[in-house]
Formats: structure tokens, sequence, C-alpha cells
């Protein structure tokens, strides 16, 4: 099979637009709410409140602010301790970060490659006084979040629930954003929705959806001159960009319907290879916003990897993950790694993770996955030659 390069880049995910996004900026416009008020953010916020089964959202300007917001409404302290996934993006941890506090890490567990409940129990016998869990759903796949819930409920910790990844996935039939006591969703460009940027922060806590909406407008005061009792941010999102996460939220079961098609084309495409796709347990729902491949460990060829830097030896029968993304880059289609752990980040090489095992289960998918190109306007013809391209890696 003779393969050329993509003339057109197949990227990982990249916005998805449909037209109605243009009518509600273009709305935005003519009754000239332009600012961080308008029809626009209240009908998204009305919208994702009861999509996600939360009483309250605030519209922000990003999933990182939401998170911020969240971090805030716990009230953590400098010094203190806080609980956080540990195979995430750095969106995740910084937040904990601006307030002042020490994240931990907690490993995965490989049902799904979120937090491990395990880990985390053993996390609260280690730190007890611990009262702040923050958990990820990670590439759209719920955590156990009975376990977690119950855990944090053991050890009346607040749980903050990242699900930057996940809008419309759902847990035993209920939408994750609605099992902490604070949730975010983020509306970035490569998100299962876009507002090309944007998030938001649910809760049911009406006293502290008030809260934020005070914090992210630099905290005014209910006052006819600019009367300033805390410390405030600019974080509200703005009304024209309210009007592309209007538009895309008519679309989000739609995408989360293709996302789910590009899995399972995958899934079936490897079937015959020493490889995995990323799991998720029978009573679970993925939005499958990233197809990801995790590869057998008999089948890696030898790879090294450190801070900015890689090396693999090609091997008959077996690959890893960066010949993989070089092969895919090779003919103009975008993977990625797998997040790397935070632990192993330098910037947090005095923070502490805990783990059941010698070797971190994150480490070990990091070691061996990859993120493969989910995007929704990728075709089947261009998906079809990004499996026969795999496939070329293990001859």
């Amino acid at each position: 099979m003779n393969i050329k390069p993509f003339e057109k880049k197949v990227w990982l995910a990249s916005p998805t637009m449909h037209g109605e996004e243009l009518q509600y900026m273009q709305e935005a416009y003519n009754t000239n709410w332009m600012s961080t008020i308008g029809e626009n953010i209240n009908v998204i916020e009305k919208q994702a409140s009861e999509y996600v089964g939360c009483k309250y959202a605030v519209a922000l300007g990003s999933g990182t602010s939401a998170l911020h917001m969240a971090m805030k409404l716990a009230d953590i302290k400098r010094g203190e301790k806080v609980f956080c996934t540990d195979m995430t993006f750095a969106a995740t941890m910084n937040p904990i970060l601006y307030e002042g506090g020490i994240p931990v890490f907690i490993d995965s567990e490989y049902e799904t490659w979120n937090m491990d409940p395990k880990a985390l129990e053993k996390a609260f016998e280690l730190y007890p006084d611990v009262r702040v869990v923050v958990v990820v759903h990670l590439y759209g796949t719920p955590a156990k979040m009975d376990e977690i819930v119950s855990i944090c409920k053991k050890h009346n910790a607040i749980l903050i629930e990242d699900a930057a990844e996940s809008l419309g996935a759902t847990y035993k039939g209920k939408q994750t954003g609605s099992f902490g006591e604070y949730n975010i969703i983020s509306f970035n460009g490569n998100k299962i929705i876009t507002g090309s940027s944007g998030g938001m922060l649910l809760t049911d806590d009406e006293v502290a959806a008030k809260n934020v909406r005070k914090w992210s407008t630099q905290s005014r005061e209910q006052a006819l001159w600019y009367q300033h009792e805390d410390l405030g941010f600019n974080y509200r999102m703005s009304n024209v960009i309210a009007g592309v996460v209007r538009g895309q939220m008519l679309y989000l079961d739609e995408h989360i319907s293709r996302k789910r098609e590009i899995y399972y084309r995958y899934k079936e495409g490897f079937k015959d290879l020493p490889v995995s796709m990323n799991p998720f347990t029978e009573d679970m729902e993925p939005n499958y916003w990233l197809s990801c491949l995790l590869i057998n460990e008999d089948a890696m060829c030898k790879q090294v990897l450190d801070d900015t830097t890689y090396t693999y030896v090609s091997e008959t029968g077996k690959s890893c993950p960066m010949e993989i993304l070089e092969t895919l880059a090779k003919y103009n289609a975008e993977g990625r790694p797998i997040w790397k752990p935070m632990h192993m980040q330098p910037i947090n090489k005095d923070y502490e993770y805990v783990s059941v095992n010698d070797m971190p289960n994150c480490v070990d998918i990091f070691n061996r996955g990859l993120c493969l190109p989910s995007d929704i306007k990728m075709t089947n013809e261009e998906q079809d030659i990004i499996i026969e391209l795999i496939k070329k890696c293990f001859e």
C-alpha cells in the first residue's frame, strides 16, 4: 500500500464549527453587549447547569480560572497539602499553587487511567488532615466516583471535580461535573465543544456561586462607586465567547456520537495488534474526547525519554509511542504523548506522590501510551490510513 502524506493536516482535536455560533456572536454585537454581561452568558449558564445537573453555573474565562475559583472556595491555606490527580495537564495543579497550597499527587489505576482510590486511601493514611481532593476525568473517561466520593466523605474532605475533558460523560447515569462540591468544565479550543476559550464553575452551593461571580469581576461591591473589600480577579467570560459556546451546545451530543464512532473504529482496526485502547468500566459512558493507545509491555521496542528529548530503537514486531508519533507526523497527522505525570515535572521535584506500587502506574501508562488523531472532521478514509500507518510500525 503506497501511502502519501495527507494534503490537509489531520489534527488531534480541533474546533468544529456549525454556523449558529456566528448568529449568537452577531447578536452580542448588534445589541452592543460585548463585555462580560449579556444574554449569551445567561443562556449558557442555564444550559450548562441543567445539562450537568448542578443548581448553579458561573461562566468564566477558562477552565483554569474556574479551578482557581474552586481552590479559593475551598479556602486553601498557604502551606496546606492538597491531593491531586498525578496524570493530568498542569492546569489541574497550577491553581493549587496560586493559593499557596502544596500538591500531593495521587497515582492512577489501570481500569480508567484516573485517580486510584486505593492510592487516595493510602494518602489519607499518610496525611489524615488533608481537606481538599482534586480529581480529573482523563481524556473524557469518568473516574471511579463512588469510591472517591466515599473516601472524601469518610475523611471530611472537599472534592473538586476537574471535568474539563469530560463534558457529557456519565458515571452510573450521572453527569461528570456534578459529583464534587465545586466542579469545572472547559471550552478550550480542543475540547468536545468550544468557545475558543472559556470555562465554567458548577456547584449546588448558592453562596459559593455568588462569591465566584463577585471574585471573578474584581470583587466590586454593591455601591455606586468602586468599592473593594476582597481580592478580585478578571475572570468573567465575555458575552461574545459565550455566543460561540451557545452555538456549540446545540451540537454537544452530536460531537460525542462522532467521537464514540472514532474510538470504536480504532478499536476494531487494532484488534490484531498488541495494543489496547484507553479503558473504562461498564458503569461508565465516556464522551470519548480523545482516543488513546497503550502498547503491550512485551511489544514495546526500546525507548528512552528525558525531560526534553527521546530516543528509541526500532525492532521487528514491536513499536513504541515515539516511533508511532514520528510516523504520524511524517504523514501530516497529529498525535501526542499521554500527559506526563505531574510528579515527573521538573517544577514539582520537591512535591510528593502516593502510589500503591513501587513504580507508579501513571509512569507506566505515560511510557507506553499515546493519544491518537481524534478530530471530529477526520474522515473514515483518513482514519483507515492512520490505522494502516500504525500497523506498519509493528511490522
